[in-house]
């Protein structure tokens, strides 16, 4: 879907940091989920893979960081801009210029979030994090986007009726 229109501010219909904030702590809990889930079943496939590992905290950081980001940039390609989070909370992710995300910017918005503080980088309002500005997207609130629409439907039916 293409959002870009002369008469919407993408701005404007920007979430706001409060579901910003509640779409990540979904994820996180959903990602969380997903990966015992492989762990799980990785060790029924392979007993002793997972409870023999041995590792330091900071290759325990790299893992998580790469399957957090593999996890979320697939749920968020599947679902054009949408994780359950998103889904929710009723805000999507979206290329800068309006248009659905695509894969590259997906990839990339996903794969910066294993930047060190890039979660405070959040904090404020409007919530612009590393994430959406290094990789051009944001995210908006559809409910917000849908009333910025009618309006300029509304008003465009407004000028047609005084003729």
């Amino acid at each position: 879907m293409n959002y870009q229109n002369s008469e919407i501010n993408l701005e404007y219909c920007r979430a706001s940091s409060g579901k910003r904030f509640a779409n990540y702590i979904i994820d996180v809990i959903i990602v969380y989920i997903v990966i015992m889930f492989i762990g799980f079943i990785a060790e029924i496939i392979f007993p002793g893979s997972i409870t023999e590992l041995k590792m330091g905290l900071i290759e325990e950081r790299l893992i998580g960081f790469l399957l957090y980001g593999l996890i979320m940039f697939s749920i968020e390609t599947a679902f054009r801009g949408k994780t359950l989070g998103k889904l929710i909370t009723g805000t999507r992710a979206i290329n800068i210029d309006g248009k659905d995300i695509s894969m590259p910017k997906s990839l990339l918005r996903n794969f910066i979030r294993a930047v060190p503080f890039n979660a405070l980088s959040a904090l404020g309002s409007p919530s612009k994090p590393w994430h959406d500005s290094w990789s051009d997207t944001l995210v908006i609130d559809e409910k917000v986007l849908s009333l910025q629409k009618r309006k300029g439907e509304f008003l465009e039916d407004l000028k047609n009726q005084k003729q």
